[in-house]
């Protein structure tokens, strides 16, 4: 008998080829394929006459082909089938672009229904490439259909299909994992409903009930899960740090910390001395001075006679940390070194060996800090920037490089304090709230596709006063599919190379390149080597170059508004005025006023307020701590009702039966989810 870990080539319908394609949305077993969910539904089960249907409206009609479909080759790589249909309130002219096929497998005097989008005027109406099914069949028209995020090679058509096969096979081995009587107490309906329902609803009624199951089910697995992360935590006993004398560290600073660094150092020191071991994230605006906040507690930990390590998820911010750190930590008597990928052989050599005997203080790098030949004499403090770009299990491997250590995670993305509780459950959360004084604001514009060339022109003026520009170019997608980012950022690049910039030296960098490739892209154009940086999001979390005053945004409307702030962070680190352009020519209101947010503040903690009241989580967990299972289908925008209920009843659980040792199925699933993510549950 089948199980939810049965590989999908298993299932009828799904042979290599199919299983081939549905691979590369990650989806290989049982569970995979029914947990891949729609991410919209359109509502199709209404029906229309000729006669009703209105220009640009998306809408289904049923009508008779009243002439034999025809068949045009109009060019090589364009085919067109035309048909005319009719109902008794009048006719429709139809047209399919490339699906020869169709010619003979539409028959002329049948009744099909036709789902598209309206065009002509009332006397003429017409549909270009309508989903097209016999009349009664009821597979992509006549009700709710799902619409799933797709990949090369895989159809809504064939996503449907396997998804359909997938919960046939499962129909009986579903486990209910949430127990029965908190199921009823809340309301919930069964999983099977909850499955069948969430993929293909019977009506919009049954879909709430489905999402509403599954989201209510999510919340309370990650709560348990957070909430057993955080116990073992609370296990862990460490000798307490000493008091340390701060002043000769504040005194060595050009200026003063904000009253928000303050605050942070103090939670920090707080629990240096409290005998367990700190797990605190410390969360900024780009600017906001959480380095400083990691230097005072490397200060502290080191002057309690212990090492501590800081490691950057690129060797070019390792590099960035080092010059910023090292020669203020070396004047009051703190040991440094840089260890990345590039330190030569015999360097790594006698930096390990110092580490080894304790002679280095502290330690700045990548991910070569956890590299196998690395041992520290006694590390107390685990620092690691950007928290989003590491996996839990790297931050468990470094931490395991000490007995025990502090962690502090930095993090530039501001996200609201109730979400950033629930993102790093197993993290105590310090704000930095305040930007220090004296930094100017970056003049924010929203403008359309049509100021094109007076961008290119402006980008131009600024190059020639010896400035820098960023393009971000959005990932641009089609057919649903999952996009190619270094097709829209190289082609973006060739253009304006041979187009609008190509007096400039013009940069190409997106997440495809190999780390160093990546590496190079960027320091060159730190170096001032290159005049204008085409990307991707991949710089959202990057290099720090002062003279960059430009940052434009293609497609501004594909990101969060949290993702655009921190694009925006890029630019404004230097001493000229700086500027981001957001460029888009959505009209939707939702859109422009999501955009209007972003010329308006500059506070990343309003941002993330916004974003997350507009738009709910998605973006946030796009840029989630690796390693915690992501939230499939509960909107924690919306939800938070419901993830009350949630944490309520898994704490009533836990507080019940901290093994869960009564609900086995649920103690499986949990252990389950955490430890496909990271080795933290082991």
């Amino acid at each position: 008998m089948a199980d939810l870990s049965t590989d999908v080539r298993t299932i009828r319908g799904i042979g290599d080829m199919r299983a081939k394609a549905l691979a590369k949305l990650n989806i290989c077993t049982l569970r995979d394929l029914i947990s891949w969910f729609p991410r919209r539904y359109e509502d199709r089960s209404a029906l229309k006459t000729i006669a009703e249907l209105a220009p640009d409206e998306m809408a289904g009609v049923a009508a008779m082909i009243a002439t034999p479909p025809t068949l045009s080759h109009i060019r090589k790589g364009l085919d067109l089938v035309k048909l005319r249909a009719v109902d008794e309130t009048g006719t429709l002219d139809v047209t399919f672009f490339n699906q020869s096929w169709l010619k003979n497998n539409l028959v002329q005097g049948q009744t099909y229904v036709f789902y598209g989008k309206a065009e002509g005027n009332l006397l003429r109406k017409k549909m270009a490439n309508p989903v097209v099914e016999a009349e009664g069949r009821r597979e992509f028209t006549g009700r709710i259909v799902p619409i799933y995020p797709l990949t090369a090679g895989v159809s809504q058509l064939i996503l449907s299909r396997s998804v359909r096969q997938g919960l046939n096979a499962c129909e009986d081995i579903l486990p209910d994992i949430l127990p029965d009587d908190i199921r009823l107490a809340h309301q919930l309906c069964r999983i099977g409903y909850a499955y069948e329902n969430i993929h293909f609803p019977e009506t919009m009624e049954a879909l709430e009930l489905a999402r509403r199951r599954l989201a209510f089910e999510e919340l309370f697995l990650f709560t348990i899960g957070l909430r057993r992360l955080r116990s073992r935590r609370e296990i862990v006993e460490v000798p307490p740090c000493q008091d340390v004398d701060m002043a000769p560290f504040y005194a060595s600073l050009p200026f003063s910390l904000t009253g928000a660094q303050k605050r942070c150092v103090a939670d920090a020191m707080a629990d240096f001395r409290s005998g367990r071991p700190m797990n605190r994230l410390c969360q900024g605006d780009v600017g906001s001075g959480k380095t400083m906040v990691a230097a005072a507690c490397v200060y502290f930990l080191v002057k309690n006679g212990r090492q501590a390590a800081l490691m950057a998820p690129t060797e070019i911010l390792a590099q960035q940390h080092y010059a910023g750190l090292a020669p203020m930590l070396e004047k009051l008597g703190i040991r440094c070194c840089l260890l990345t990928g590039a330190t030569t052989a015999k360097t790594k050599k006698s930096i390990c060996a110092q580490l080894e005997t304790g002679e280095i203080d502290f330690a700045i790098g990548t991910h070569a800090l956890i590299s196998e030949s690395v041992r520290y004499h006694d590390l107390g403090l685990v620092v690691t920037d950007e928290q989003h770009r590491f996996g839990v299990g790297q931050r468990a491997a470094l931490s395991a490089k000490g007995n025990s250590p502090h962690m502090l995670v930095m993090s530039a993305t501001p996200i609201p304090r109730t979400l950033a509780l629930i993102l790093y459950g197993d993290l105590d959360v310090s704000i930095i709230d305040e930007l220090p004084p004296g930094r100017q604001p970056i003049n924010t514009t929203a403008v359309s596709g049509s100021y094109h060339p007076r961008i290119y022109e402006f980008i131009k003026k600024q190059v020639a006063e010896g400035r820098q520009a960023y393009i971000v170019c959005s990932m641009v997608e089609e057919n649903d599919e999952m996009p190619d980012e270094r097709k829209a950022a190289t082609a973006y690049a060739k253009m304006l190379q041979t187009g609008p910039l190509s007096s400039l030296r013009i940069g190409c960098v997106h997440g495809k390149l190999k780390p160093k490739e990546k590496d190079a892209v960027m320091s060159a154009f730190a170096r001032g080597e290159t005049d204008v940086l085409v990307s991707t999001t991949v710089i959202e979390v990057g290099v720090d170059v002062p003279n960059a005053t430009v940052m434009v945004v293609e497609n501004a409307e594909r990101f969060g508004l949290s993702q655009l702030h921190q694009l925006r962070g890029r630019v404004g680190r230097g001493s000229h005025q700086s500027y981001c352009v957001l460029i888009s020519d959505n009209k939707n209101e939702e859109t422009r006023a999501r955009l209007r947010v972003m010329v308006k503040t500059s506070n990343g903690f309003k941002i993330a307020e916004e974003d997350l009241r507009l738009r709910g989580p998605g973006d946030f967990f796009g840029v989630r701590q690796h390693g915690l299972p992501g939230l499939r289908v509960a909107d924690i925008g919306c939800d938070t009702k419901l993830l009350q209920e949630a944490q309520a009843a898994a704490d009533a659980l836990l507080a019940k039966d901290p093994t869960l040792a009564s609900c086995p199925a649920t103690a499986a699933r949990v252990t389950e989810l955490f430890t496909q993510n990271a080795d933290t549950l082991n």
